[in-house]
């Protein structure tokens, strides 16, 4: 959940009263919301950075607030501050309209075809006559930051421009050149430079160099010019001096430039429609028509059409009866993009009325709640194999191709791995398909503990299935390793009796479990034994190739054992 930080004082005085830090840390969980912290900016660079680097820094109380995922709107001062008040009756639900320029022309912004293969949409909106003081500055810069770390997924969906539009001249035009005949100066910069040469500037910059790889292996960069080729911005890396804006901006023009063009209007929505208090803008608005019943039955309440429609316009969802049966008209203004589906309505109508009001009642079917038994067996086996002498691991469920092909001395097109069609690191390229290598892994960061290395594991495998509906399926495997001087069969072997004797599985062919030789690339030839249950393989156990050990940096002899458990359930 994404986390707000307001002055509580400045909140206050926007709220029209103050409150104790218990009563708005009622109000918060009210509304849907949870205080998380009271802190101070000198006792949070305190904390992380040392009491030194803390003198001189600021006392005034802060709120840290966590605020949903989906509720973008409640992202800054002004969204929090309108939403509390129309919840409490102290202000309308706000209503927003289309406003046209005082001289009836409206701003355009053209789109190149050449933005198409980097960045191809761009949307763009005007605030008129806005007035900023300092802390509502602070508040416009601060929700930008936050959208682009939610929303817009750190400028990678999406990325925000702002600029002072008395400083530029319109139509814009967004296109995309190669980085070669990009030049402009950048803003806080005091000289221009080419694209090419911010990219290598910024490379060092510790706020910026995060963004560089959204566009730098490209043939062109996007880049935003006004009429007199006035360089506005090179998103989604950074916005040209020339067009900052500052206290005294009145009028600011605001581009989103994206990769979807869904975010990227929802996005300008919340820029336009935060601040909407501070100036003129226009935006669209939506309605959702539901039924009364349809709210009463899932909440669980039994409540009027009217009330309902009250409860709802208490949530910033302006609501009326239509007159038709039990219809309520429910008007989504543009700050309440989560809103796609009756049951976002519905559970706006549950938080309204109050979660502890709604009265308890007992489910009309019965059921009698028991441990998943696959999970049931998983704990029982960890606590057998723990008193055995093991020490449990858990490690990744992705790792490298190279992890569960090349190492263990097979090929990966023969693994039924499930592959991550964009991963960001080779470490997490597949979903494993063995248990084996995290577990050496583990032995190889370990090596420098006393003798042996008594290591085990019970979790999932991913592997294809083309009798699922999603292709692939989850599978429940055992598997232990043994690391020493010597190789340690017989302890291995010993394991595995263990474990059939929990299992209750008796030592014979046919009915019961038995070993016998196999060929593993894997393990050393003549040192590898397959494990049947009931004539059915369920694993393997045996000495590790020595290749396979030189592959995961280990120096010394290692047996494992690995085996499915889903058959003895």
């Amino acid at each position: 959940m994404p986390t707000v930080g307001v002055k509580r004082d400045l909140l206050f005085k926007a709220l029209g009263r103050t409150y104790t830090d218990e009563e708005f840390d009622e109000l918060c969980f009210e509304f849907g919301l949870e205080l998380d912290e009271i802190t101070s900016e000198k006792e949070i660079i305190s904390r992380e950075q040392g009491d030194s680097k803390a003198s001189g820094a600021s006392d005034i109380i802060l709120y840290k607030i966590d605020v949903p995922a989906n509720r973008y709107d409640l992202l800054c001062l002004e969204g929090l501050v309108r939403g509390l008040k129309v919840f409490k009756n102290k202000l309308e639900a706000p209503r927003y309209r289309r406003v046209s320029p005082a001289n009836g022309e409206p701003q355009r912004l053209i789109i190149t075809k050449e933005t198409a293969a980097v960045r191809p949409y761009a949307v763009a909106a005007v605030l008129r006559n806005i007035t900023f003081t300092q802390e509502r500055y602070d508040s416009f810069i601060e929700l930008q930051e936050k959208l682009h770390q939610n929303i817009c997924r750190k400028r990678s969906l999406v990325a925000i421009g702002t600029h002072d539009l008395d400083t530029i001249s319109g139509p814009f035009t967004y296109t995309a050149k190669p980085p070669g005949d990009i030049c402009f100066k950048p803003l806080n910069q005091t000289k221009e430079y080419t694209a090419t040469q911010l990219m290598s500037l910024y490379k060092t910059d510790s706020h910026l160099r995060h963004y560089l790889h959204i566009i730098e292996d490209k043939p062109a960069y996007p880049v935003i010019y006004d009429s007199n080729g006035v360089v506005l911005s090179m998103p989604p890396i950074i916005n040209g001096d020339h067009s900052k804006i500052a206290l005294k901006t009145k009028n600011v023009f605001i581009e989103c430039t994206a990769t979807d063009l869904t975010k990227a209007k929802t996005v300008l929505d919340m820029m336009v429609t935060m601040f909407s208090e501070y100036c003129f803008f226009s935006a669209l608005i939506t309605w959702f028509k539901l039924s009364s019943e349809f709210i009463n039955r899932k909440v669980g309440i039994n409540e009027s059409t009217e009330k309902i429609a009250q409860l709802l316009t208490r949530m910033c969802l302006l609501s009326q009866v239509t007159g038709v049966g039990d219809e309520i008209e429910v008007e989504i203004p543009p700050t309440r993009s989560d809103v796609i589906h009756a049951c976002d309505i519905m559970e706006d109508a549950a938080m309204a009325y109050g979660f502890n009001n709604i009265p308890r009642t007992t489910p009309r079917t019965y059921t009698v709640a028991n441990q998943f038994p696959l999970n049931k067996l998983t704990e029982l086996l960890r606590q057998d194999l723990a008193a055995a002498g093991f020490t449990e691991a858990l490690n990744f469920a992705l790792c490298s191709q190279e992890d569960i092909a090349d190492k263990l001395g097979k090929k990966i097109a023969d693994t039924r791995a499930v592959h991550i069609s964009n991963p960001k690191t080779a470490e997490f390229q597949v979903a494993r398909t063995t248990l084996l290598p995290g577990l050496l892994k583990t032995v190889a960061a370990n090596r420098k503990m006393p003798l042996p290395l008594k290591l085990f594991e019970i979790s999932d495998v991913v592997l294809k299935d083309e009798t699922k509906d999603v292709g692939a399926r989850n599978s429940r495997r055992f598997c232990a390793v043994y690391y020493n001087k010597s190789p340690g069969f017989e302890v291995i072997h010993g394991l595995l009796d263990r474990t059939m004797q929990l299992l209750e599985v008796k030592s014979a062919r046919g009915t019961g479990y038995h070993i016998q030789a196999a060929d593993d690339s894997t393990f050393f030839p003549g040192r590898c034994a397959e494990i049947f249950v009931s004539g059915k393989s369920v694993g393997r156990l045996g000495v590790l190739h020595p290749d396979v050990i030189n592959r995961f940096e280990l120096t010394m002899p290692c047996s494992a054992l690995e085996m499915d458990l889903e058959p003895f359930l």
